[in-house]
């Protein structure tokens, strides 16, 4: 087997770049149409994992859930009884929410 030389490296590559320059446009295609598809596939992959319970759970734990008194839901409920004109808005704005 002969030794690979340096100066034939050049005579060896001038086919394969003339083949590459002829179809350069469609590579460029070819490459950017393969990274597009490895992208959806990767985002769906993604999108339609679900999270572990042991993960969920782990969430859960770190959350701190509002506490009210007893004494300040009576006081909203009472305030809430008392204005009906309000009481009216907000049933018609839940009818019809995009009336002025």
């Amino acid at each position: 087997m002969p030794a690979l030389d340096l100066k034939d490296i050049p005579a060896k590559l001038t086919p394969v770049i003339g083949w590459a320059k002829r179809y350069v446009a469609m590579i460029f295609i070819a490459c950017l149409v393969g990274a597009c598809g490895f992208l959806v596939l990767r985002i769906n992959t993604l999108a339609s994992s679900e999270p572990s319970d042991d993960a969920v759970a782990e969430k859960l734990k770190t959350v701190q859930r509002p506490k009210l008194d007893q004494a300040a839901v009576d006081k909203i409920e009472q305030l809430k009884d008392q204005n009906i004109e309000v009481q009216s808005l907000f049933d018609q704005a839940r009818q019809n929410p995009f009336s002025e």
